[in-house]
């Protein structure tokens, strides 16, 4: 999820395990603590393109982590505080519960976490976008209103609890809700005679109202997008190629394995100026998406450079997501 949301989950945790011992500082500290797995974005300072991506919500997600850096962290924060009420063991279990759902939260979003690493695939469950308001308000408003009560008071721990629980809520309506949008989306498969090998579905932008799914064919890939304020559950995919014949020349260049990796195989390759453009589908298109026409949000440009392979992210152009805000909203409210 996004950092915003991050921070008011990890603060809302620290109340919950600290906030009657040591008041806001409990706050603070889990704020803190729901910020540092996304630390790991500074890879991309040291690390190639396809490296940073690979890094990311890897070992700083995992639940390892949480559990060899609480006990340190934990003691470091006790002995900053050594006159307050709250213990060594008290700041360690803030220290893992702000770690521990950070990375939870982050398993219900499209990119998932590696929260077994080192071992096993990434978690993801594809229910939530990475910035959704209907999940980070409750946490919002409940902690901007407890932060001015005394830390013993009675209302405060109401307030958090109920920020907690009602974004928990939201978090299982996900669930629900993708799960009745596959149905439409299988349901339409079979109405119109696609034979489609697997496909993956997720929320569009902000909502849960409007899904949109991948199918993978023989072929290709079909893209279509339902919403819950539709009319009818008749769906109109949008039909993109594999071409990943074109990828014969950079196969088995490692970087490239390991991109085609991450992706899922949710890949499209198409010729470029310089090289071929790789297509991550599983994040869609930004503007165009509605014919689509629309440039991938995540796609990479792979070229020979300098006697050797490069990859390279290619730049997103700002100007497309404020373009495609409107036809959002319009597309939500229904066909």
């Amino acid at each position: 999820m996004d950092s915003v949301t991050q921070v008011l989950l990890g603060a809302a945790v620290g109340e919950a395990v600290a906030g009657k011992k040591v008041g806001n500082k409990a706050i603070m500290w889990g704020a803190i603590c729901g910020t540092i797995p996304d630390l790991d974005v500074i890879g991309r300072y040291f690390l190639d393109t396809v490296e940073a991506l690979d890094f990311h919500r890897g070992i700083s997600h995992s639940l390892l982590f949480a559990i060899v850096v609480s006990p340190v962290l934990g003691y470091g924060i006790s002995r900053l505080y050594s006159q307050a009420s709250a213990t060594w063991k008290d700041w360690t279990l803030l220290v893992f519960l702000g770690l521990f759902t950070h990375a939870l939260l982050d398993c219900f979003t499209t990119w998932g976490t590696q929260l077994f690493w080192p071992v096993g695939d990434r978690v993801a469950f594809k229910s939530v976008f990475v910035i959704d308001p209907l999940y980070s308000l409750p946490l919002l408003v409940c902690l901007a209103w407890l932060i001015f009560l005394p830390r013993g008071s009675s209302k405060r721990k109401r307030l958090n609890n109920a920020g907690l629980i009602l974004s928990s809520v939201y978090l299982m309506l996900t669930l629900v809700a993708k799960h009745q949008a596959n149905q439409v989306f299988e349901n339409s498969f079979d109405a119109q005679g696609m034979v489609v090998e697997r496909y993956d579905s997720r929320p569009a932008p902000l909502n849960i109202v409007l899904w949109t799914v991948n199918a993978e064919t023989r072929e290709g890939y079909y893209i279509g997008y339902y919403s819950f304020l539709d009319i009818g559950q008749k769906i109109k995919y949008n039909f993109f190629p594999k071409s990943h014949y074109l990828l014969e020349n950079y196969r088995e260049n490692e970087k490239v394995k390991k991109l085609v990796e991450i992706t899922e195989g949710w890949y499209t390759v198409e010729a470029a100026d310089n090289g071929i453009i790789i297509n991550d589908l599983r994040f869609g298109q930004s503007s165009g998406w509605q014919t689509g026409d629309g440039n991938f949000v995540f796609a990479y440009n792979v070229y020979q450079g300098d006697s050797k392979t490069r990859v390279d992210e290619v730049e997103k152009k700002l100007s497309d997501g404020s373009k495609m805000l409107m036809p959002l909203w319009n597309r939500i409210m229904g066909n």
